[in-house]
C-alpha cells in the first residue's frame, strides 16, 4: 500500500463508522453501502485491503466489491477528484489504480443445479398473489419449506423447525443456477431471503436475459424489473455492475423521498455520473409493480424521466422534498 493510498484512506476514515486499522494494510469498518446491520451497530464487515500495488474494497455482507478509487468516488467525490490528480503526477493512469480492477472468476459448476420444485403457478397461494400483482406465475417457483429446500442445495439453516413457504425466485448466470431469493407469502419478518450458492457470484436477477451493449435498466427487485424492458434486479448492494459487462446502466430506486437509505444511494448515483430515474411528483405509488396496478404506462414514465449530471441534481433537489 503507497503513501497516497494510506493517506486518503485516512482522510476519508472520518466519514466511516467504526473505523479501524487492523495492520498495516487492512483496515475494518461499517460497510457504508448497505449499513452493514441495522439491528446490531457493533457489526463491522467493511474492508480495504491490499492487492498487488492496489487497494480494494470488500463488504461480507452486502458482497460490494470494487477499487479503492471506485469505494472513494462514491464516498466523496472531491476528495477521489484530489486522490486521481495525486495519482497522475505520481505516473500513474487517469483511472487512477496501477493494477487492472479485480474482475469476479467463480467455477462453474461440474453439473447444473436444478430447482426441483413446482413452478409458483401449480400452487394456489402462490399463483393467486402473483397473478393479483399481474407477475408471471410460471416464472417462478413455490417452495412449502423454504429452508429445508435451500438445505438441499446447500446448507445454509441450521434449524429448520421454524419453516414457512415462499415464492422462489432463481438467480442465472451464464446459465447456471448460482442463487436464489425466496418471497414470503404470509406475515414475516424478513420479506426477501437471499441465499447464493456461490459467493461469488453476482447478486443479480436477469443477467442472462439483457442486452448489455444496450442501456440497461436496474430495478431494486426482480418482481418490477420484469416490467421493464432489458431490465436487471439488484438482489443485494448497488454494486459496479459494469465489470458484469453493462457499461450503459440507468438505475430505478423506489419512489420513497423520505427514505434515508434511498435518498443516500440516489446522491450517490448521480456524483457517480451514471443516469437515474427521477419519479415525476404526480406519481405516489412506491414501486413499479404499484404503478402497473394503477394502470401507468411504466416503460413511457421512465423513459421520459431519466436523468444524468446537473439536470438529474436539479429533479432529486425538487423530488426529495415532497
Amino acid at each position: 500500500m503507497n503513501h497516497i493510498d494510506s493517506k486518503f484512506i485516512s482522510l476519508l476514515s472520518a466519514k466511516l463508522q467504526k473505523f479501524k486499522r487492523v495492520k498495516s494494510n487492512l483496515y475494518n469498518f461499517r460497510c457504508p453501502i448497505c449499513g452493514d446491520s441495522h439491528k446490531n451497530k457493533s457489526k463491522t464487515r467493511g474492508y480495504l485491503y491490499s492487492v498487488k500495488a492496489d487497494v480494494n474494497y470488500k463488504c461480507h455482507n452486502c458482497g460490494a466489491s470494487m477499487t479503492f478509487s471506485s469505494f472513494l468516488k462514491q464516498q466523496d467525490p472531491i476528495l477521489h477528484k484530489q486522490y486521481v490528480f495525486e495519482r497522475f503526477k505520481q505516473g500513474t493512469t487517469g483511472r487512477a489504480t496501477v493494477v487492472e480492477e479485480p474482475k469476479f472468476h467463480f467455477e462453474t459448476p461440474k453439473f447444473k443445479t436444478k430447482i426441483r420444485l413446482p413452478k409458483a403457478s401449480e400452487n394456489p397461494s402462490s399463483d393467486g398473489y402473483l397473478t393479483a400483482r399481474r407477475l408471471d406465475p410460471t416464472q417462478f417457483y413455490y417452495a412449502e419449506r423454504f429452508k429445508k429446500f435451500v438445505n438441499t442445495l446447500k446448507q445454509t439453516f441450521d434449524d429448520t423447525k421454524y419453516d414457512e413457504e415462499r415464492i422462489i425466485i432463481p438467480l442465472y448466470y451464464e446459465k447456471n443456477l448460482i442463487g436464489l431469493q425466496g418471497r414470503s407469502l404470509g406475515p414475516s419478518k424478513v420479506k426477501y431471503i437471499t441465499v447464493m450458492l456461490n459467493d461469488d457470484a453476482p447478486k443479480i436477477y436477469g443477467l442472462d436475459n439483457i442486452r448489455k451493449d444496450d442501456p440497461v435498466y436496474i430495478t431494486e427487485g426482480p418482481f418490477d424489473s420484469t416490467f421493464i424492458r432489458n431490465s436487471i434486479a439488484m438482489c443485494g448492494a448497488d454494486a459496479n455492475v459494469d465489470r458484469w459487462g453493462i457499461s450503459n446502466p440507468v438505475w430505478i430506486y423506489d419512489n420513497e423521498p423520505r427514505n434515508i437509505e434511498i435518498v443516500r444511494r440516489i446522491g450517490n448515483t448521480i456524483d457517480s455520473g451514471d443516469s437515474l430515474v427521477i419519479w415525476p411528483n404526480s406519481i405516489d405509488d412506491k414501486d413499479i409493480n404499484d404503478m402497473v396496478m394503477s394502470g401507468l404506462d411504466v416503460q413511457s414514465v421512465i423513459e421520459s424521466n431519466t436523468y444524468s449530471g446537473l439536470e438529474a441534481k436539479l429533479k432529486f433537489n425538487t423530488w426529495k422534498k415532497i
